[in-house]
């Protein structure tokens, strides 16, 4: 009796749980199987003398560069065709928008963090992940190489078409108000921030992978829900 009570005891604590479960979880720094990093300094002049702080600012500027260029190339495309029917329609737009933030993202990322937004640049630099002077930086390349996009496709499209298209910029529709377009614009956005940080968690495994994935459904779920709006 004594070998098999022996034996049971064995057997029940042989493979121990890799996770505390409950409110022993919190009291468990030990069991982590994650690192939050330090908050980012408000200014780090050492970023300016090093090479991947001008890389990571080239990355944005190309990453915004392509994705203006082809997504309003697509809204263009599809506002100047008599009919939707023969064009990618709004669903088309949706998969531009979220198929070009999955590749930049994914190729990017490794690089800059792949923000390719300026509020996702700010919201990252108000949770301290990133010092000003790189959100400062980020913010100029990404605005450069939004306004490098837009020029490019006026070049191709000339100055009269690209202004009869309206530039491929977004309008509020008919029966709705400015005020229905910004509060549309305000959540859309928050959305796209929060997504960014519940994607970038330092709790959640396999992050790199999912942030494009996230990306992606995130863009198509956005402008799909925001198109008869704008």
């Amino acid at each position: 009796m004594e070998g098999k009570e022996e034996d049971v005891k064995l057997g029940a604590n042989k493979f121990s749980e890799r996770q505390p479960i409950g409110t022993s979880a919190q009291t468990q720094d030990e069991g982590k199987d994650y690192k939050e990093p330090p908050p980012a300094p408000l200014f780090e002049p050492g970023e300016l003398t090093s090479w991947s702080f001008y890389r990571a600012g080239i990355a944005e500027f190309i990453a915004t560069f392509l994705f203006l260029y082809i997504t309003i190339l697509t809204v263009m495309g599809v506002v100047k065709s008599p009919s939707k029917c023969s064009t990618v329609g709004i669903q088309g737009i949706a998969w531009a928008f979220g198929g070009t933030i999955f590749a930049l993202v994914y190729s990017t990322a490794g690089i800059s963090g792949g923000h390719i937004n300026p509020a996702v640049t700010f919201g990252l630099f108000l949770a301290r992940k990133l010092s000003l002077t790189r959100a400062v930086f980020y913010i100029v390349m990404q605005t450069l190489g939004a306004i490098a996009g837009a020029a490019v496709v006026k070049g191709f499209e000339k100055s009269r078409n690209f202004e009869l298209l309206g530039g491929g910029a977004n309008s509020v529709a008919h029966g709705y108000t400015k005020g229905s377009g910004l509060g549309a614009e305000i959540v859309g956005t928050f959305v796209l921030v929060y997504t960014v940080f519940s994607a970038t968690d330092a709790k959640r495994s396999a992050r790199d992978s999912h942030v494009p994935v996230c990306m992606l459904i995130k863009c198509l779920i956005i402008f799909l829900s925001l198109a008869g709006s704008c």
